[in-house]
């Protein structure tokens, strides 16, 4: 019997498969969202006869974590905009479903308004769009994010 082999079953292989997709799921929604802590220095400077100028840094868009979950029927939505949020530098998390949204919001934790602003630019969507998360929990497990963005039928057109 050379050359033989151990080949399990496909439903042992597609289990082994699910459960390290939920694992690795389960480590990034646990992971500590980043913070401006250490991250944010502020300068002033003034010379005679003119008024103080206040200069800050914000943290780099790698350390801002993202949510964006699908609040429409519009399948792969989410994957969609989670991909091009990538592609700008931001950390997003995988995308996931939320409840039917009449039209898409930018909620932000204490510290990344900013973030939120650039975010509802970038997938070209209102100002107004932009909200304070204020202990509201619109994604399960998502509280602790920075910025979670919920996609609504106006940003489904296709």
């Amino acid at each position: 019997m050379s050359g033989s082999h151990y080949q399990p079953r496909l439903g042992v292989v597609l289990t082994l498969l699910i459960l390290f997709i939920g694992a690795t799921f389960a480590v990034l929604r646990t992971s500590a969202p980043a913070t401006t802590t250490g991250s944010t220095t502020t300068t002033s400077t003034t010379t005679p006869g003119s008024h103080p100028t206040t200069s800050t840094t914000l943290p780099a868009r790698s350390r801002v974590r993202v949510q964006v979950a699908n609040g429409t029927l519009t399948t792969g939505l989410a994957r969609s905009y989670t991909q091009l949020l990538i592609t700008q530098g931001w950390d997003t998390l995988p995308q996931v479903n939320a409840a039917r949204a009449a039209k898409t919001i930018v909620y932000f934790n204490p510290g990344f308004q900013w973030a939120a602003q650039q975010i509802a630019a970038q997938i070209k969507v209102a100002k107004s769009a932009v909200t304070p998360l204020a202990g509201l929990s619109p994604v399960p497990g998502a509280s602790g994010d920075d910025v979670i963005v919920i996609l609504g039928p106006d940003v489904a057109v296709g």
